[in-house]
C-alpha cells in the first residue's frame, strides 16, 4: 500500500484552499441539467405537482417530461438486479457509457466503461444527467441503453464537509471516506476534495483481497460574469486479489459454491495468483462560456495515463499448475480408473487445501532446474548457467495513454426550438506486453515460444518471440512474450434540434464519426518476421448515426413517446485482428457493425404516482469477434475469427412508484425480454503458430440466447420514510431466463460429425453437445434502512448545521447461495469421444447474505 499512499498524497501539492463562504452561481452559467441525488436515500421521491395549466396565446402549453429524481426502473436495475450481473436491455458494451463533463470515457479498444478510474468516488459523482434508451439528451447522440453525464466540477458539489466509515462483507471490509466542498466565495473561487480508502484482508470469496485508495481534487474560478474555468484531478490506485471461475465438480467435492482456484498457501499465508493492479490518473480541464443569455459553449479536455496489470501463472514444458485442471479432478478417472477416482475424491474432501495452488511445488521445480543457455541474450558464445524457471507469475500489462477533447454548444434559439451541437476528438494508445512479475525462486526465464519449439524443433529462429533479441534471459520486471501497441483515433461531430410545441415534443439528431486504428509490433516474432514487426496497415471507418423521436403530451402528467435510431460503429480493435499478439493480419472483409433500434412507451408523473413503461427492439448486424484457445483436434492454440454476428434484442421494461400515504410508498420494476443470436456465424480457423487457414466453418448459433444476464427480472417492495428522518425499505426480486455462455465450436458440423446415426444414443449425444444450459429461476430479498439526525445547535460548526447519518443494506437476506450469476462453456471440446463432461462449464455464484453498513458526520 505504500505506493498507493504516495499516489494519493502527490496531488495535494496542487490543492487550492479557498474561503468557504458560498455565493450563488452566475445567472449566465446556471444551466446545469443534472440530477442531484440525495446521498442517504436509495430513491428520491418526486413530490412536485407538474404545471399542467399554463396558458399562452389562448392555447394550452404542456410541460415536457420531468426527469428529476431517480427513475423507479433504473433504481431497481442499479441496486436490486446487480447481483446477477443484469444488463439493461441485454446490451453489451455498446449499450452504456459514462461521460465526465461531456467526455465519453468508454474505451476505444473494447467499448467497456473504465469504472476503475474513479472507484470509491461516489460522493463527488452525484451530479448526474442520465439518458435512458433512445430519449433525447443534450450532451451526445446517446446510446441504446443508458448514457450518463457526470459533472465533476467543484462548483457543482454540495458545499459541505463529510466523513464516513463503512463496514461490509463484500469485496472489501472497510471503507473510510472524506469529502469537502467550499461552494463559491466572493472572489469566484470554489474547491472540492475527496479521499477514500478501501481494504479487505480477505473478501467474501476465499483467497481474495482488496487494497485501494482514491482521490479527487477540483478548483473552479469564475473569470468574469460570462466564463468559468475548472481543473479536476482524480485517480484510484488499487490492488485486488480476484476470483476465478471453476467447474461445478470442485464445488460439489468441497460442499461450497465459493471455491476459488486462484490461490494457495505459501508459508502459512494465502497467496493469490490472479491479482489486478491498476492506477490510471485522470486530469480534466473545463471551460464554460456564456455566449449570450440563451446560448453557451462548454469545452473539456482530459488526459489519462497509467497501467493495468493482471497476473497469472505461466509455465514452460511442465505440468499445468492450475489446481482445477481437468486431469487433476476425480471425474477424469471415473470410468477407466475407479480406484484413482475414489482416492482423489477422498483426498480433496478431507484436505481441501490440496485443491488449491501448490506454491511450494512450483518453487521446488524451479530450484532444481539447473540449465545452461548457449548464446544467451543473442551474444554468440555467451553461456549462462542457472536456475531456469519452469513456472513464473506473469503480468498481462496494458499501458494506456489517452487524450480526450470535447466542445459542446447549446442554444435556446427561441421558446420552441433548442439547438445542441458537439465536436469531439479522442486518441488512445495501448501498449500490450507480458511482464515477469515473480520468477518463483528461479534465476531467469527464457523468452522462447514453447509451442513453436515443439512444432519446429530444428528451426532456431521460429522459436524466438523476438528475433531482434534472441535467447533473451528474462529477469523480474522484464517484458517478454508478445509486445505491441494499438493506436486509435476517433473524431465526431453531432447536432440535435429539439422542438417544444403545445402538445408535442420532437427531436432529431445526427452524428458522423471517423475511426482509424493500426497495430504496431515491437517484437519481430520468429514465426511471422514480416507480419509482426512495425506498423500495420491503417484501418479506416466512417460511421453515421441518426436518431429522432416524438412525445405526445396528453396533459402535464401523461406522456406517450416513440423514438428510433440507426447507427453504425467501427469494429473494436480487440476483435479486428486475427491474432493481435503475434501479427498484423485483420479479419477478412472487416466492416462496421450496424444497429437499428426503436422504442415506444408511456410515462405518468403525478403527485402520488409515477409510472413508466417502454417497449424496445434492436437488431445488430455485421459483428465480429476473435476467440483464442487450445483446440484438441488440432493439438495447438487456434484463433477462431468470427464474422457475420447478428443479434436481436426486444422486450419491455417498466417501473412504478406509488405513494400509499405520506410515509409509505410501493415500488415495482420489471424487465422482460428476449435476446438471441439471429444468424449463422462464419468462422475462419487458424493455428496460432501459422498464418495458414485451416478451416472455414459455419457456426450454428442462430436462435441461441445471449448469455450473462437474466432476460426476465422483477422487483417489488415497500419504502417507509418516517417524519423523524429515518427510513427503510424491503424488496423482493425474481430472476429467470438466464443462460450459460455457449461455446461456438460445439455448434459446428465438426463437433457432431462421426456420430453413428444408427445408434439411438447418437441423438442424445448430439442434444448434449448442442443444447444451451439454462440457469434455474432465483428469488432474493433485500433490506435497506437509514437515518439522518440533526445535532443540537451547540454542535454546529461555523454556523453550519451538523448531521449524523447512517445506513444499513442487506442483500440476499434469505442467504440464497444457489444463484448462478454467470458462467461459460469451456472453449476446449472433446472431438474424439464427444464427451461434453470432459471439459465442463465454469461458473460464478452470486454472494449469499451480504451487507453494507455505514455511519457518517456531515456539516
Amino acid at each position: 500500500m505504500k505506493k498507493h499512499l504516495i499516489a494519493l498524497l502527490t496531488p495535494l501539492c496542487v490543492c487550492y484552499t479557498a474561503a468557504q463562504k458560498p455565493i450563488s452561481r452566475l445567472d449566465s452559467l446556471a444551466r446545469n441539467p443534472v440530477t442531484e441525488i440525495d446521498p442517504d436515500l436509495p430513491t428520491l421521491l418526486l413530490e412536485e405537482d407538474p404545471d399542467d395549466s399554463e396558458e399562452e396565446g389562448g392555447s394550452r402549453f404542456i410541460s415536457s417530461i420531468l426527469t428529476a429524481g431517480r427513475d423507479p426502473f433504473l433504481s431497481a436495475a442499479a441496486f436490486n438486479f446487480s447481483p446477477v450481473r443484469f444488463r439493461l436491455r441485454g446490451y453489451e458494451s455498446q449499450g452504456n457509457a459514462i461521460y465526465l463533463n461531456g467526455l465519453n470515457f468508454n474505451g476505444l479498444d473494447n467499448g467497456f466503461t473504465p469504472f476503475g478510474l474513479w472507484g470509491g468516488l461516489n460522493n463527488v459523482m452525484r451530479a448526474q444527467q442520465p439518458a435512458h434508451g433512445l430519449q433525447a439528451q443534450d450532451f451526445s447522440i446517446g446510446g441504446l441503453a443508458l448514457h450518463t453525464n457526470v459533472d465533476m466540477r467543484a462548483g457543482t458539489q454540495r458545499a459541505q464537509t463529510q466523513l464516513s466509515y463503512a463496514l461490509s462483507n463484500r469485496n472489501y471490509r472497510h471503507r473510510l471516506a472524506f469529502s469537502q466542498a467550499s461552494g463559491f466565495n466572493k472572489k469566484g473561487w470554489a474547491y472540492s476534495l475527496a479521499f477514500t480508502g478501501r481494504y479487505a484482508g480477505e473478501g467474501y470469496i476465499p483467497g481474495t483481497y482488496y487494497e485501494s485508495g482514491s482521490y479527487y481534487m477540483a478548483i473552479d474560478k469564475k473569470i468574469n460574469s460570462r466564463s468559468l474555468l475548472s481543473f479536476i484531478s482524480l485517480g484510484a490506485p488499487a490492488e485486488t486479489g480476484r476470483q476465478g471461475a471453476s467447474v461445478q465438480e470442485t464445488r460439489d467435492i468441497l460442499g461450497n459454491n465459493y471455491y476459488n482456484p486462484s490461490w494457495g498457501w505459501q508459508n502459512g499465508t494465502k497467496r493469490n495468483a490472479n491479482v489486478l493492479q491498476t492506477f490510471q490518473p485522470v486530469f480534466l480541464s473545463v471551460y464554460e462560456l456564456a455566449l449570450s443569455e440563451k446560448s453557451n459553449l462548454s469545452t473539456t479536455a482530459a488526459y489519462v495515463f497509467g497501467k493495468r496489470k493482471t497476473s497469472a501463472l505461466d509455465w514452460y514444458n511442465a505440468p499445468d499448475p492450475r489446481p482445477d485442471y481437468y486431469r487433476y479432478l476425480p471425474s477424469y478417472y471415473e470410468s477407466n480408473a475407479p480406484s484413482i477416482y475414489q482416492r482423489l475424491f477422498s483426498e480433496y474432501s478431507t484436505n481441501p487445501d490440496a485443491l488449491q495452488i501448490q506454491w511450494d511445488r512450483l518453487y521446488a521445480a524451479n530450484s532444481g532446474n539447473i540449465r545452461t543457455i548457449d548464446n544467451a541474450n543473442g551474444v554468440p558464445g555467451n553461456r549462462v548457467e542457472g536456475k531456469r524457471s519452469l513456472y513464473i507469475l506473469s503480468n498481462r500489462v496494458v499501458d494506456t495513454k489517452r487524450l480526450l477533447f470535447n466542445s459542446l454548444y447549446h442554444s435556446s434559439v427561441n421558446d420552441l426550438l433548442t439547438l445542441t451541437a458537439r465536436m469531439s476528438f479522442q486518441q488512445q494508445v495501448n501498449h500490450y506486453y507480458l511482464e515477469a512479475k515473480d520468477l518463483l525462486g528461479g534465476d531467469f526465464w527464457l523468452n522462447i515460444n514453447q509451442f513453436a519449439e515443439r512444432d519446429f524443433p530444428n528451426n532456431t529462429e521460429a522459436i524466438q518471440f523476438d528475433l531482434n533479441q534472441p535467447n533473451r534471459l528474462i529477469k523480474k520486471g522484464d517484458p517478454y512474450g508478445y509486445n505491441y501497441k494499438m493506436r486509435i483515433q476517433q473524431a465526431l461531430v453531432w447536432a440535435q434540434l429539439q422542438f417544444r410545441l403545445s402538445f408535442f415534443d420532437l427531436f432529431v439528431g445526427g452524428e458522423l464519426s471517423g475511426t482509424r486504428f493500426y497495430r504496431e509490433g515491437l517484437n519481430r516474432n520468429g514465426l511471422f518476421p514480416l507480419l509482426s514487426y512495425g506498423k500495420s496497415e491503417t484501418q479506416n471507418f466512417m460511421n453515421p448515426a441518426v436518431k429522432g423521436g416524438i412525445t405526445y403530451k396528453l396533459n402535464g402528467r401523461n406522456y406517450f413517446f416513440i423514438n428510433a435510431s440507426y447507427r453504425t460503429a467501427a469494429p473494436f480493435f480487440e476483435n479486428a485482428y486475427i491474432s493481435q499478439r503475434t501479427r498484423n493480419t485483420v479479419q477478412e472483409g472487416l466492416t462496421s457493425e450496424s444497429f437499428i433500434s426503436g422504442e415506444a412507451g408511456y410515462k405518468l408523473n403525478a403527485p402520488h404516482i409515477r409510472i413508466g413503461i417502454t417497449g424496445f427492439y434492436t437488431k445488430s448486424a455485421g459483428g465480429v469477434d476473435v476467440l483464442t484457445f487450445y483446440h484438441d483436434q488440432y493439438q495447438n492454440f487456434v484463433n477462431y475469427a468470427l464474422s457475420g454476428i447478428q443479434k436481436i434484442y426486444f422486450g419491455v421494461e417498466a417501473g412504478a412508484e406509488i405513494k400509499l400515504n405520506p410515509t409509505l410508498s410501493f415500488h415495482t420494476a420489471l424487465s422482460a425480454g428476449s435476446y438471441y443470436y439471429d444468424s449463422r456465424q462464419k468462422a475462419m480457423v487458424t493455428v496460432d503458430n501459422s498464418a495458414e487457414i485451416l478451416a472455414r466453418q459455419t457456426v450454428y448459433l442462430q436462435n441461441y440466447r445471449i448469455p450473462s444476464t437474466p432476460q426476465n427480472a422483477y422487483s417489488a417492495g415497500f419504502f417507509y420514510r418516517s417524519p423523524q428522518y429515518w427510513y427503510l425499505s424491503i424488496t423482493a426480486n425474481h430472476f429467470s431466463n438466464m443462460w450459460l455462455s455457449p461455446n461456438p465450436i460445439r455448434r459446428t458440423a465438426d463437433a457432431i460429425a462421426d456420430a453413428d446415426p444408427a445408434n439411438p444414443a447418437a441423438e442424445v449425444v448430439k442434444k448434449a453437445i448442442l443444447e444451451q444450459e439454462k440457469f434455474d429461476d432465483q428469488l432474493t430479498l433485500d433490506f435497506f434502512g437509514g437515518w439522518n439526525k440533526l445535532l443540537p445547535r451547540k454542535y454546529f460548526i461555523r454556523g453550519r448545521r451538523t448531521y449524523l447519518f447512517g445506513n444499513l443494506g442487506i442483500s440476499n437476506f434469505l442467504n440464497n447461495e444457489e444463484i448462478l450469476s454467470g458462467g461459460f462453456e469451456q472453449l476446449r471440446f472433446d472431438f474424439e469421444e464427444k464427451n461434453v463432461h470432459k471439459f465442463p462449464p465454469k461458473y460464478y455464484y452470486a454472494y449469499g447474505l451480504n451487507f453494507f453498513a455505514s455511519i457518517g458526520f456531515r456539516f
